[in-house]
């Protein structure tokens, strides 16, 4: 058995992870470090900052609890296993599945339930929030078409320590009371 380290000092199996080798700070602190896009944008932008923004467009929709918490959290894999640009990851099923079990496993971690007809939400915050990010900082894609948000993402170039105290505070506040 590989074992993987994780920023918290522990050793894991993302293979096999259980919910207590699961760490907010593992997961704030990973995502904080990995760029969008596969580092092809104009300037840094991290997973944990992308993650953030759908959270708080959730939020300003008036979505649950939940919900804004599975968009805070519906990238939370790749802090485990990295993340595969699109046209590659379509191709690797094993990858797909692997990936799917994983983010389940911190879903359940984290209390996250949601209900069958909210399972797609955190999708549709994804994409919009992809189709904002594509536009600001993607080269060629200037002239996308603008989607409409109810909130204002943040999509400035930030020092990832703000975004990962950012998304550990956030997300405690979320998961307050739950």
């Amino acid at each position: 058995m590989l074992l993987m380290n994780v920023f918290s000092g522990h050793r894991i199996d993302p293979l096999h992870i259980k919910e207590d080798d699961i760490y907010l700070e593992d997961i704030a602190h990973a995502l904080s470090l990995l760029c969008r896009g596969n580092g092809h944008i104009k300037y840094f932008y991290s997973v944990a900052q992308h993650s953030l923004n759908c959270a708080k467009e959730a939020q300003s929709r008036g979505y649950s609890k939940h919900v804004v918490l599975s968009c805070l959290f519906h990238d939370a894999s790749e802090a485990y296993m990295s993340d595969l640009i699109t046209p590659i990851k379509k191709q690797m099923k094993e990858y797909q599945i692997i990936e799917d079990q994983l983010l389940e496993k911190i879903f359940q971690a984290f209390h996250i339930q949601l209900k069958n007809e909210e399972k797609i939400i955190w999708k549709e915050m994804d994409h919009l929030l992809l189709e904002a990010e594509l536009k600001e900082m993607m080269p060629l894609e200037e002239n996308r078409p603008t989607v409409t948000l109810m909130s204002e993402p943040d999509l400035k170039e930030h020092y990832y320590r703000e975004i990962e105290e950012e998304f550990k505070d956030y997300a405690l506040k979320l998961l307050e009371d739950l």
